[in-house]
Parts: structure tokens; sequence; C-alpha cells
């Protein structure tokens, strides 16, 4: 049986439309349901119609193929997409698809509700941390309807008379329209009252909008107000954090926000609308958001400032005081923007924010770069991009035995150090790197874990690339095949980009603080330990000491920690160790370089130095996370 009727009766989610589905189903497998928009004459051209096919029930449900053409399709292309999915036993095709988790028959059919394109990115929304409904959030506030409410009707005049909020009035850019001629007033309940806070959404929309919700947050500016049945409004529960709040209404202007809620209905459902799916961030997320948020604000209060200065350059009594206040007064604002400006470029950021042994490492290419000395200048770009992919390896090493992840590439390393002629060099670390990138177990560590950054390091094509490229011009380098002094600038220019290439893909580090502890005390009678340590953040390292709290008191005085964006703390040793350099005397960061015979060598991440440790700790600590 084939039966033409309006789209409601397969997508409305209201008891009748439900309840006609589960009487239709006691009879009848549906087989296919056809959407189309305009296809009857003399009908509305925004009328969606559906055409569904039956047969009489049988033991096992069918699988119901769900087809939609919009107006605009070319015809014949429409067809030969509707002749596919009949032959198609599951996945989707452009216009249509295959549900093959029968949903209840009482349920609607919408055409995004089960789309499988729309629920691999509704599962996907979970990756900013975490899903919520819109109703774990918010609760509904009770609106006005014109019709039926009629009698609360007021003029603007009338005490007690309370604006509505209607759909016109919430604008997309999320502000609320000022009053106007046509603007309508009720004496509305004190439930109906909406609060400062509140969010109100636009309910009706029209055919093919291709943009999301239309929401707006209500201030004490709009009020005293009332939403009618033309708007949706919600007041978030008294214990939601603005930050998930924020992410809720970002989510909620987008085009998938609204596919999720019915997208393709006139008219939004509030409970569909409660049922809705947001995204909640995680503690990196949410701490991401109130760093952007203190920056705007930050910005904006620079701003104000200089529109402040520069409107008041014509209010001294004299010309020369208005010049001499303007460039005084303007020169701390100045220099904040061009501080500010300076991170924009790449190689401030690294000599400022990245981890002591790199910033030094990219100082020295540029120092060797703008001296003119292309040998030196050359063999600095390459003992940059093996200090980067040395020191960022060690993370990974000390992360995954932290996390209890064993890698094959720490086989190769053992040996090397174990062999005790030469130690561990370039094609290691990226071994080690492109593992890290590849490893399966890996891909099962939380989210907010920091191998995930490391992860991405080599995963690129384009950073494979280049650090193959530099692989290659290492090994040369060291199997004395020079690079002619007539190709020697084209060749520094070419394997500087692609240290650069590799450094911007390693911008994660800038938020990785290398600390090196100097000195803890633990009370056992707050159970906080008191913290000494060094940052070394920056091309130098001679920096202040600092202070902070932890709840842990297995912290260890003298050893190197990697504090995480999530200002988690991770222990190092002994895969770097930091001490003053026996032979230059500068404070340096070490990594094991061999182990022969005579004991542990160390070797410098700075300068290259390399000193026998002393300390009968090392080789234990060594065979402990497996190098011995």
């Amino acid at each position: 049986m084939a039966v033409l009727t309006p789209a409601d009766l397969w997508v409305s989610e209201a008891p009748w439309a439900g309840g006609l589905r589960q009487a239709l189903a006691e009879h009848w497998d549906t087989l296919v349901v056809l959407y189309g928009q305009g296809a009857i004459s003399d009908v509305h051209p925004t009328s969606v119609v559906a055409a569904a096919f039956l047969r009489a029930k049988g033991e096992s449900r069918p699988h119901i193929k769900i087809f939609q053409a919009l107006r605009g399709d070319d015809d014949a292309a429409v067809d030969r997409d509707f002749e596919h999915l009949l032959a198609r036993g599951g996945g989707r095709g452009r216009n249509g698809y295959v549900v093959r988790d029968m949903p209840p028959p009482q349920e609607s059919l919408d055409f995004d509700r089960h789309d499988p394109a729309v629920l691999e990115r509704r599962e996907d929304l979970a990756g900013f941390g975490g899903l919520s409904t819109l109703g774990d959030l918010c609760d509904t506030v009770a609106r006005i309807n014109l019709t039926a409410d009629a009698q609360l009707i007021r003029s603007e005049e009338e005490p007690g008379a309370v604006r509505l909020l209607g759909g016109r009035d919430i604008q997309r850019d999320g502000t609320i329209a000022p009053l106007a001629e046509d603007t309508k007033w009720v004496q509305a309940p004190f439930t109906h009252l909406l609060k400062p806070g509140d969010l109100v959404l636009r309910a009706m929309y029209a055919v093919g909008d291709p943009h999301g919700f239309t929401v707006a947050q209500v201030t004490e500016q709009d009020l005293p107000a009332a939403a009618p049945h033309t708007a949706v409004a919600l007041r978030p529960h008294a214990d939601v954090e603005p930050q998930r709040l924020r992410l809720a209404v970002m989510f909620l202007r987008t085009p998938l926000a609204r596919t999720l809620a019915g997208g393709s209905r006139l008219h939004v459902s509030v409970s569909a609308l409660q049922a809705l799916p947001v995204p909640q961030p995680d503690e990196a997320l949410t701490k991401a958001f109130d760093d952007l948020t203190a920056a705007r604000q930050r910005l904006e209060e620079w701003q104000k400032e200089a529109d402040s200065l520069l409107e008041s350059v014509f209010l001294d009594k004299t010309a020369a005081k208005a010049r001499s206040r303007i460039v005084d007064s303007g020169r701390s604002l100045r220099l904040r923007v061009e501080a500010a400006s300076l991170l924009d470029e790449l190689g401030h950021t690294v000599r400022t924010r990245f981890p002591y042994p790199i910033a030094y490492r990219w100082r020295e290419t540029e120092a060797r770069m703008s001296a003119g000395d292309l040998q030196a200048a050359y063999g600095a770009v390459l003992d940059t991009a093996e200090i980067l992919l040395c020191y960022t390896s060690q993370l990974a090493l000390a992360l995954a035995q932290e996390a209890g992840v064993g890698l094959g590439a720490v086989t190769a390393v053992k040996d090397k150090l174990a062999g005790g002629r030469s130690g561990p060099g370039f094609g290691d670390w990226a071994a080690v790197l492109t593992e890290v990138a590849t490893s399966r177990k890996l891909r099962n560590l939380p989210a907010e874990h920091p191998l995930h950054d490391i992860r991405g390091l080599l995963a690129g094509q384009d950073t494979a690339e280049a650090r193959q490229r530099l692989s290659e011009r290492r090994n040369d380098q060291a199997h004395l095949r020079r690079v002619d002094a007539v190709d020697l600038l084209s060749a520094i220019q070419t394997a500087f980009a692609d240290v650069t290439t590799l450094v911007e893909r390693a911008r994660f580090l800038a938020d990785w603080g290398l600390l090196h502890v100097t000195e803890v005390r633990w009370d056992a009678l707050s159970r906080t330990a008191h913290v000494a340590y060094r940052e070394l953040m920056g091309d130098h390292p001679v920096v202040p000491t600092r202070s902070m709290s932890s709840p842990s008191n297995d912290l260890e005085a003298g050893s190197l920690y990697l504090r995480d964006s999530d200002h988690a703390l991770h222990l190092l040793r002994p895969f770097l160790v930091g001490q003053d350099c026996p032979t230059c005397r500068v404070w340096s960061t070490f990594h094991v370089d061999r182990v022969p015979k005579s004991g542990v060598l160390l070797k410098s991440l700075e300068h290259g130095h390399v000193f026998e440790e002393p300390s009968p700790a090392m080789p234990a600590a060594l065979r402990y996370v497996g190098l011995l």
C-alpha cells in the first residue's frame, strides 16, 4: 500500500502522531518513506509531503529506507539516487539512507533523526569533553500563547504590563531588538517572567533555513519581559558553570544543533530541544575558555584606554602639554601592543616560551644564520631539529612509562645505550615519535592526556616529510657527505623551513612547563607540599625561583618535571635530568647517551657535552624504566 500524507504524520513528536504511527505498525511494516517539498500542485510550495510504502505486517520488521528530494534538485539525478537506495542493504546515498537499527514504531522518522552521517557527527561531539542534554542544563520557562491567553494582552501604558520577546525580537547576532511600534505587551503571571541570564530562541524557521538556532541571552536592560509561543525560553540551572553554558549556546547557533533537533521542521519542538545533546567542555577546554575570555577583556580595556587617550587630545590648556601627555601616556600602551604582536612571530615564541633546551638551540641557530658563517649555521639548523625530536621523545618515553604503555622503539634505544660506542640519535628519536603517532595502545588514553599532543607531531604528511628530509641531511652530514659551498645557502634555507614546520607543529610545548624542583616541604597537618621550583622556559637557564602548593607528597627535590596544560606534574627522571654541566659550568639538561661498563654517560641537550654520572641510583632507575 502507498499513502501520500503531510510529512507531520511521520515526523511530528506530538502524541497524536506517535499514536497513529503505533497503530499503523500493528498491521503494516513501513518499507520506504519519501519526503518532498512542493510536490503537489495548488499546494503552497513550502509544504512538505511524505509518500510512504507499506507492506502487510510480517514476522520481522524490514529495514526502513528514507529518502528526501529537495526543490531545485536535478530530477534525473534524484531518480538514479532513489534507484540505488532501493538496491541498498545499508549505508547512505546522496539523498537517502537505510535505517538498520530499527526505532520503536511510534518514534519520529524525521529525515535527520536517523541519518547515519548525522548520527556520526552526534557521536563526535563527545570529543569536546563530554555530552549533556540541554534539559540537563536548563529548564523551560512558561510562555504566553497569544490566542489562548488573549485576555492577558495589554497596552504599554497599563500598570504591570511587560514586553513580549517574540521570535522577531531575537537577532542572529545574539542581541535583542529594541522596542518598536508593533511590540506587544501583556500582564504576565510571575511564573512567565524572564530573568537575567535566561536564553530565548526563535521557535519558527523558514523552510531551507541553513543556519542554526537564533539565540540571545536576556539582560537587565531587556526586562521586564515574557516569552510568547513564537519563542522558547530556557532558564539555566543555578549550578551550571558559565563555561558550560557558553559552549552550549555556541553549539545551539550551529546548523548541526538544528539538524539534531529536527531541522526539517518549521516549528521547534520543545521536547526535542530539551533532549538535544550538547557538548560540554573538559577541564582543559574550560581553562582555554577562561583564558580567551580574560584575553578579550584585557584587549577591550586597552582599546578603551586608547580611545580615551585619543579623545582627550584637545582637552589640555596648551598644545605642548597635550603633545607631552599623549606621548608619555601612550608609551606603555604602545609597548604592550608591540610585545603582544611579537607573539605572532614564531621565533619570538620559541625563544621566550619554549622549554630551555629547544629555545637555546633555536636562538643559536638564528644567531649563526645572521652571522654569515654558513657551515656553522647549517650545523646549528640540524642540531635544532635533533634536539627538538630528542626532547619531545624523552617526554613521550616518560609519559608512556608513567601510563604503563610499552613502546617497541625503546628496545632500539636500549640496545644503543648498552652498546657503549654511539648513543641513540636522530633516527632513534624519530622512531619513538613515529610509534607514538601510530600506536593503537595510546589511542585508548583519556582525551586530555598530554601524549595525544605528542602523537600529532609527526602524524601529518607535511611534518613526516620534513622530518625525513632532515634525517637524510643529518646522515649525510655525519658521514662526510657535505653540502657543496655553492649550494649551502639554499640548503640552509630549505632545512630551516623544515625545522620551522616541525616547531610549528610542536607549539603545544609552549604550554608545557619544564620545572626544576629545588625544594619540597611536606606539611602533614594540611596534607600539602610546599614546592620551590624554577621554570626553565625560554633561551636562558637563569630564572627566578617560584613556589606553589601541591597535594602530592611524592615530588622529588632536584628532579625535572613536565607541567602539562592541565597543570599536572609528570616526573621526567631518568629520561631527562638537570644540573650544572661539569664541562662548561652552566646549568644544562641531560639525557642518557651511553651506558658502557664504566658507568652511565649523560649528554647535554644544549651544548652536547658528555660526562659520567657518578650516582649509583642512575643505573637502577634506567633498569626500572626498561632502558637497561
